[in-house]
């Protein structure tokens, strides 16, 4: 009997890793987060940078 446990595809990204079947541990961020934590951080890095030039 053959197994069906996998899903075997051609070989047409050959040594390409599927990224998609990989489950990461972290923090899911959606893209409008990430955006509004970098502008959040820009003000932050400009505001402290004017504040000590005296």
């Amino acid at each position: 009997m053959a197994k069906k446990d996998k899903q075997v595809l051609p070989p047409s990204g050959a040594g390409l890793v599927r990224y998609f079947e990989e489950e990461t541990k972290g923090p899911k961020l959606t893209p409008e987060q990430v955006v509004i934590m970098t502008v959040v951080l820009a003000v932050f890095c400009i505001a402290l940078r004017y504040s000590f030039s005296g």
